[in-house]
């Protein structure tokens, strides 16, 4: 501010009408610019939910939305093209973000046989966003134009409330993301609260519900079997949520492998369509404990449509699930062979994004007697990347379970828990490495017991 009242006096000094002008001009243009900023900064949209987004994550989020597919009757297909341009958008593939944006408004009005209505908020929020991003500042403006027309004719009950279909965008968007998963079902449940007739909410609602309990989470334990039998009523044919109907009462002790046994039929069916219904079903035969009939599944899968990147990946995880969960002396190296060939194809398959199958490539390796020698360097070489906090801490976890049940190697797997613990990153994987040091901590049997102590009482919160 002194700044600028000294330019304002040297200006008035000179009597330079110029200056004078072009001053004007400036100030002018820079309180344009802020009051710009703080309407995109009040939008509801991608840009305003999601603030630093990992790089890591945005890819494999990426590629997830890549294969779920964008068939005709999605009710989601709208949110998909929404939730893809902002990501591409922030990979700095404005082209694309644009181009997504656009889809987005186009299947809005196909799925809700209308033109404009409450549910392009959120897109023109983000086209909003995008055009001010690339300098297109006219353009910007008249889509905030178009946000505030929808809410004047769209009004919600309070200021303080959001149009359901908003409600229900941003608890589909951040159920996909994973994150704040707290707040998921709390915006669900407003949404369907406005429009109870909105099956699809319903639905997803559930299923996150679902995804919460399949974790670990007991607060919806009670009822959760409740709700999904009513979401079934509702949604008959949905699939993926057919097979998290089926994985929680497996989880709960019921003999459901018959039932699970149909469904896949069903998925089989046509499965280059049916990328979550496919890893839902094998979740379920994991979570019975039919890996073999997993692995055949899959296998047919890729068979029958070999070009699909998914399906490989899927047949891969089928594979390791058999390796890890033989005993050491029961491993059957012939099986160990043919998991080494399909991890490396998947991990060609993803070169940016297969961290996860590169550890599962890992710890096949520490499976087999012959091959320790490479899962000791390929675990170093996971170590030495440049990775971000994230990856860094979804490795560490994965390496302490390593040195655990692989090498026996006690001290050093607390030292990776530790570390892993100490990124300040809310996940299942910080989760489970605290877990696992208060069980040791509790057990009071390990050396490093005080320092464990010391530790968890100094560990900041995320």
């Amino acid at each position: 501010m002194m700044i600028i009242q000294q330019a304002f006096e040297d200006i008035i000094l000179t009597g330079d009408i110029f200056k004078y002008l072009s001053f004007l001009f400036h100030i002018s243009a820079d309180q344009s610019q802020t009051t710009l900023r703080s309407k995109l900064e009040a939008l509801q949209c991608h840009f305003t939910w999601i603030l630093e987004p990992s790089k890591i994550n945005l890819v494999l989020h990426r590629d997830k939305l890549l294969e779920i597919g964008t068939e005709e009757g999605n009710s989601w297909l709208g949110h998909i093209y929404n939730l893809r341009g902002f990501i591409q958008c922030k990979l700095g593939s404005t082209e694309d973000a644009l181009s997504f944006f656009l889809q987005a408004a186009e299947a809005f009005g196909q799925m809700r046989r209308a033109g404009e209505g409450p549910w392009l908020v959120v897109n023109y929020g983000n086209l909003a966003w995008l055009h001010h991003l690339l300098g297109h500042q006219a353009e910007s403006e008249a889509y905030l134009s178009k946000v505030d027309a929808l809410k004047k004719k769209y009004p919600t009950p309070s200021e303080d409330e959001l149009h359901a279909e908003l409600y229900a965008e941003k608890a589909w968007t951040l159920m996909i993301l994973d994150i704040e998963r707290e707040l998921v079902s709390d915006y669900f449940q407003k949404a369907i609260k406005m429009q109870p007739d909105m099956v699809e909410w319903n639905t997803s609602h559930v299923i996150g519900l679902a995804s919460n309990f399949v974790r670990g989470s007991t607060k919806m334990e009670a009822d959760i079997l409740d709700k999904m039998r009513d979401a079934k009523e509702q949604d008959p044919e949905n699939l993926y949520l057919a097979a998290c109907d089926i994985q929680i009462r497996a989880m709960k002790g019921q003999d459901v492998a018959d039932e699970a046994r149909e469904l896949a039929e069903r998925v089989s069916i046509n499965p280059v369509s049916s990328y979550s219904q496919m890893r839902a079903i094998l979740r379920v035969y994991r979570t019975c404990r039919l890996i073999d009939e997993a692995i055949l599944l899959a296998a047919k899968a890729v068979e029958n449509n070999p070009d699909q990147r998914y399906l490989k990946k899927f047949a891969a995880l089928t594979l390791k699930w058999k390796i890890v969960f033989s005993n050491y002396s029961g491993v059957d190296e012939r099986m160990v062979d043919r998991a080494v060939i399909l991890h490396k194809e998947v991990i060609s398959l993803y070169p940016d994004s297969a961290l996860a199958e590169e550890m599962d490539l890992a710890n096949i390796y520490a499976k087999s007697k012959r091959r320790q020698d490479e899962a000791k360097h390929l675990f170093q070489q996971l170590l030495e990347r440049k990775l971000e906090p994230a990856e860094k801490q979804v490795l560490y976890k994965h390496y302490a379970k390593h040195l655990l049940f692989d090498l026996k190697d006690y001290n050093k797997s607390i030292e990776y828990n530790m570390k892993a613990a100490k990124i300040p990153i809310n996940s299942l994987y910080r989760e489970s490495s605290i877990k696992a040091l208060v069980k040791i901590k509790n057990k009071g049997r390990s050396p490093k017991c005080r320092e464990i102590e010391e530790f968890l009482e100094n560990l900041q919160k995320p």
